[in-house]
C-alpha cells in the first residue's frame, strides 16, 4: 500500500511537471515561428526549433490526459485502425526524412474497425513510431505494420536499436508500465512515450507488449475487434 502511494506521488510529480512546462514550451514554439533567418541554416534552426517543441507539447498534452483518463472522458468507439496509422504517418513522415530516416508501412489486417477511443489510439501508434525514428537509418528502416492476430488486430513498430533492457521487458510482458522508465542502452529511447502509451493502451482493453530481436525491438498494441466490425464482416 506505502509502494502504491509512493508511485501514485511519482506520477503526480511528473503530471504537475508537465502541466507546468506547457506554457514555456509554446511560447518556444511562437518564438521558433516568429523567427526570421536570413539563411538555410537559419530556416533549418527554426524547423528543428519548431518540431522540438512541437514533439514536447504532444508528450506534456498526452501526460495531462493521464489524470482524465480516470473521470472516463475518453469514449471506446468502432475506429478504422489504418485511418489512425495513415494519419500517425503523415504528421511523422517529414521529421523522419529530416533527421535522415525512413520507415515502411504494410497492412494486411482483414478486419478494418477495433474498438478504441481514436484520440488515444493515435497518441500509442505516434509514441512507437517516433521511438523508432531514433533507431533507423538508410539501410534499417522503421516498419509499422497491421494484422490480424488471435483475434485482434495487432499494430506493431519495429526498429534496429540496441536491446530493450529486460525489466522494460518485463513490465511490458505484464501489459503495464507504472511510471516512466529510464531506458538503459537506449538513450534516445523515450520512457516517457512507452509509458503514456501502456497507460493508453490499458484504458482501452488493449493489449500492450514488446518482442526482443537480436537486433532491435518490436513493440505492438492488440486492440479488440469491434463488435460492429464482427457483425457485418467488415
Amino acid at each position: 500500500m506505502l509502494y502504491n502511494g509512493i508511485m501514485q506521488q511519482e506520477v503526480d510529480g511528473v503530471l504537475v511537471a508537465a502541466h507546468e512546462l506547457k506554457a514555456p514550451l509554446a511560447v518556444l514554439r511562437q518564438l521558433a515561428l516568429s523567427f526570421e533567418g536570413a539563411g538555410v541554416s537559419d530556416e533549418r534552426i527554426k524547423n528543428q526549433m519548431v518540431s522540438v517543441s512541437e514533439r514536447a507539447l504532444r508528450q506534456v498534452n498526452d501526460l495531462s490526459k493521464i489524470r482524465k483518463l480516470e473521470d472516463g472522458l475518453f469514449e471506446m468507439e468502432p475506429v478504422a485502425v489504418r485511418e489512425v496509422c495513415d494519419a500517425v504517418t503523415r504528421e511523422l513522415r517529414y521529421l523522419f526524412r529530416y533527421n535522415e530516416r525512413d520507415f515502411t508501412v504494410k497492412y494486411s489486417n482483414k478486419m478494418k474497425l477495433v474498438t478504441a477511443n481514436r484520440e488515444l489510439l493515435y497518441s500509442v501508434v505516434y509514441n512507437f513510431l517516433l521511438n523508432a525514428m531514433h533507431y533507423s537509418d538508410a539501410k534499417t528502416n522503421s516498419r509499422l505494420t497491421v494484422r490480424d492476430y488471435q483475434g485482434s488486430v495487432r499494430v506493431d513498430v519495429r526498429d534496429f536499436g540496441p536491446a530493450l533492457p529486460m525489466e522494460v521487458w518485463r513490465e511490458l510482458r505484464h501489459g503495464r508500465i507504472d511510471k516512466p522508465l529510464p531506458v538503459a542502452m537506449r538513450p534516445n529511447s523515450s520512457g516517457l512515450g512507452l509509458y503514456i502509451a501502456s497507460t493508453f493502451s490499458r484504458y482501452m482493453g488493449a493489449k500492450v507488449g514488446a518482442v526482443r530481436h537480436r537486433d532491435g525491438t518490436s513493440f505492438y498494441v492488440e486492440l479488440p475487434i469491434s463488435k460492429q466490425a464482427s457483425l457485418f464482416g467488415i
